[in-house]
């Protein structure tokens, strides 16, 4: 009995160090109006600082998403950390525009370490028997430290002084402290190996995962696209369209699409993986349709009802989505099948909203929104209609 409540203080513990890792990477999302009237720079600039985190997360799923295994998941998550911390520290000294690149581009690398590490670290941490709750534990960590993350720098920058600095002030403090629990937790892994045998994982697609990849990975690809839109675009739609320059309710709604998302994924337990995809495709068709509804009659409960509704479809998805491509996959191959889908959601976080940016100049925000808005609808609903023709297996 001991030693099962010290095994679940330490899963719950880690599992606090990865929301707050996470947190980090979704902290300035209410404060890009005020970076744009402090540095004068464009609503596309907004959106390839946005993207930037991306590109950084990519890059070490691509070159180092393994590691953990090699030199253990303390080093890595320690690692993860570091860079948090510098990600905050570019925030703090920022004087134009490149802190805010180097800031972001810091932040993303802290997420691409964290983001396998912490999950299957979460888990190993469990009491034998408990995978499902860790699971949970796991899921929850990770997308409600994404939600907490504006949901605090808004309040903070609203209700509170210095709002370009105290959100990430607290967020260091934040960090440093993570550092010294993630100290006091054992390793979990017995045989580690020195980092120069660490070598990049290649993305994969086998012939059989490629049938259920395509609709999988559409998905994914929407879900992330969805949740870019609302982390880097929604707060400038909130002040210009509906005069809401309140920080605490633009941190608010983009914290609901996360906390939504959270839910989805537990969802699936119930509603099963066959189902899960199809479903989550439904959800994420309904949240881009209110978001039209909210650009076309600017409403901000259209707005909230979007990001509650999609965040629950993308969930849904995404969790679908990565059980039905592990099913699908041999085993040889099935960390590398996965790195793949990784890598094709998270460009769905820069690519779409880059391209919102780049049409905001020429048709406004509204009408970018709109088109975006269209192009992925198309997209969901061709994953969606294949899908109902051919369903994944409710084994995976």
């Amino acid at each position: 009995m001991d030693g099962d409540r010290r095994g679940w203080r330490r899963c719950v513990l880690s599992g606090m160090v990865f929301a707050v890792c996470m947190a980090g990477t979704t902290l300035p999302t209410p404060l890009y109006g005020l970076y744009q009237e402090k540095f004068g720079f464009s609503e596309l600039t907004v959106t390839v600082v946005y993207a930037v985190y991306a590109f950084g997360v990519i890059g070490v799923l691509l070159l180092t998403g393994n590691v953990s295994d090699v030199v253990g998941r303390r080093p890595v998550l320690l690692w993860g950390l570091g860079f948090a911390a510098a990600s905050a520290v570019c925030f703090l000294s920022a004087t134009g525009l490149g802190w805010l690149y180097a800031g972001r581009l810091m932040s993303g690398l802290s997420a691409g370490l964290f983001t396998g590490a912490a999950t299957v670290y979460v888990m190993e941490l469990a009491p034998h028997g408990g995978s499902s709750r860790a699971t949970l534990v796991a899921t929850a960590a990770n997308m409600g430290g994404l939600g907490c993350g504006p949901l605090l720098a808004g309040v903070l920058a609203q209700y509170a002084a210095w709002p370009l600095y105290l959100p990430f002030a607290v967020h260091l403090a934040l960090v440093a402290g993570s550092a010294a629990v993630l100290l006091y937790l054992p390793e979990t892994v017995r045989e580690r190996r020195p980092l120069d045998t660490v070598r990049p994982q290649r993305p994969g697609l086998p012939p059989q995962v490629r049938a259920v990849f395509g609709p999988a990975a559409t998905a994914s690809f929407v879900g992330f696209a969805l949740f870019g839109v609302f982390t880097s675009v929604s707060p400038a739609f909130l002040a210009q369209s509906l005069d809401v320059d309140n920080h605490a309710v633009s941190g608010l709604v983009v914290a609901l699409a996360f906390f939504s998302s959270t839910a989805g994924q537990l969802a699936v337990g119930r509603v099963g993986v066959a189902r899960s995809l199809p479903l989550g495709c439904a959800g994420l068709f309904a949240g881009l349709a209110l978001l039209a509804g909210a650009l076309r009659w600017d409403l901000l409960t259209l707005v909230m009802l979007s990001a509650i509704v999609g965040g629950c479809g993308q969930g849904l998805a995404f969790r679908g989505a990565l059980s039905a491509v592990a099913e699908a996959s041999p085993a040889d191959h099935r960390a590398s099948v996965i790195s793949t889908l990784f890598v094709v959601a998270y460009a769905g976080i820069s690519v779409p909203v880059i391209g919102v940016g780049v049409l905001t100049g020429p048709i406004g925000l509204e009408g970018a929104g709109l088109v975006f808005i269209a192009c992925m609808a198309v997209l969901v609903s061709t994953a969606a209609v294949y899908l109902l023709r051919r369903p994944v297996r409710a084994s995976a």
